[in-house]
């Protein structure tokens, strides 16, 4: 789920953002707030933040190009052919096995790398703290939200 929050919440705060230029600057802060968040949220040393963050953001870079590269379309093309053929389907459906196998695969490397650099203790606490702070970026969305919205009214 977190891994299907972010990409989400990214585009939003980018489009809410694009009017006023700061499409990268709010990439830029979320990603800052997570990785101060997270590197507090494990108790990370200096020793390990420098092992864990190259390999944390390798990951996250990969999970990103499968999801823009196989998912998405895939997804795309899913909304505009709701009527499509069975044989379409079966295709379809393919690729997306083949896209979630990948996103397994990502996964696995990334608890085997980080098992190099850190205990495996905070490697099990990691998905719980990506899971507290897409719940308090969602958090902030509603409130950024209800606020628009009262400026409207």
């Amino acid at each position: 789920m977190s891994n299907k929050l972010i990409p989400i919440l990214l585009l939003f705060f980018s489009l809410s953002t694009f009017a006023q230029g700061g499409e990268k600057k709010m990439r830029e802060r979320i990603k800052a707030e997570k990785v101060a968040f997270i590197t507090n949220q494990l108790d990370l040393s200096e020793k390990e933040a420098q092992g864990f963050w190259p390999i944390y953001n390798a990951y996250e870079d990969t999970v990103e190009d499968i999801k823009s590269s196989n998912i998405r379309p895939v997804r795309m093309q899913m909304r505009q052919n709701p009527d499509m053929s069975e044989a379409e389907a079966e295709r379809l459906i393919s690729k997306l096995i083949k896209a979630e196998e990948s996103l397994l695969a990502a996964k696995i490397k990334l608890v085997n790398d980080l098992k190099k650099v850190i205990p495996s203790v905070k490697i099990l606490k990691l998905k719980a703290v990506e899971d507290q702070f897409n719940k308090r970026l969602l958090e902030k969305l509603k409130e950024f939200r209800e606020r628009r919205m009262n400026r409207k009214n």
